[in-house]
């Protein structure tokens, strides 16, 4: 199933070329449904919570998020993504270097708890802001390379606290039709990589076919959504 795309790479480089030319279908102007429709199961009671946004683009989530009290940390290649979502969400925000990640920059809101790592993402380690207790990936593990699935799995078992609540955006479609991204990732692999060390459950799964996918010559897309959590020793 995953033969079609399992050698399909793009470079970082080619994901700031789509910024840089405004070719961000995959950004929504709205938070994401699949947020909204699972953050009592995310928060399960807790406030003040730390949310990770991997590959965050400029995700209206994140402020939506911030404006309830919680605080985000995100990582993202494209300073014109960052620089976006400071700038269209009437935010002023603070520049400064990462000491530990030479080349890399940390964006940081001067109204809310945001801050923005713009650097390459498997650079990013919890040395830099410790572990979260929840994290949303919505077009993240999608987006990345299917070879680096497994580092991007151990990368982000790293980054969740004991009590971390892991929330998974995937996608069903026919690989022969479309090479991606985003990319297919089935359910069988999403237990194969967090399955050793995580409890994955199975939330929702509903058909997100659109027009904008039809051009892409696919004939369904079905989107899945997972809580992921750390088993208890």
């Amino acid at each position: 199933m995953l033969a079609p795309q399992a050698d399909r790479v793009m470079a970082l480089g080619e994901w700031e070329e789509r910024w840089q030319e405004d070719r961000t279908g995959f950004h929504q102007p709205h938070v994401h449904s699949m947020l909204e429709n699972n953050i009592d199961k995310v928060l399960s009671g807790r406030t003040g919570v730390r949310f990770f946004f991997p590959l965050c683009g400029k995700a209206v989530d994140m402020k939506w998020l911030a404006d309830k009290g919680h605080s985000v940390v995100g990582v993202e290649i494209s300073e014109k993504a960052i620089k976006q979502f400071f700038e269209e969400n009437n935010m002023t925000y603070k520049e400064e270097p990462v000491a530990s990640l030479p080349g890399a920059k940390v964006y940081k809101s001067c109204e809310r708890n945001i801050s923005l790592y713009q650097c390459d993402l498997f650079n990013f380690s919890s040395s830099i802001e410790g572990q979260f207790g929840a994290i949303w990936d919505r077009g993240s593990l999608v987006a990345i390379n299917p070879r680096d699935r497994e580092k991007y799995a151990a990368l982000m078992i790293s980054l969740m606290a004991k009590d971390c609540r892991y929330l998974l955006d995937t996608l069903l479609y026919n690989p022969e039709l479309y090479k991606g991204p985003p990319f297919l990732v089935p359910d069988e692999q999403v237990a194969s990589l967090f399955g050793t060390g995580c409890d994955v459950d199975a939330l929702h799964s509903y058909d997100a076919l659109t027009d904008r996918q039809r051009v892409w010559n696919l004939d369904y897309l079905t989107e899945n959504v997972h809580l992921i959590t750390l088993k208890s020793v």
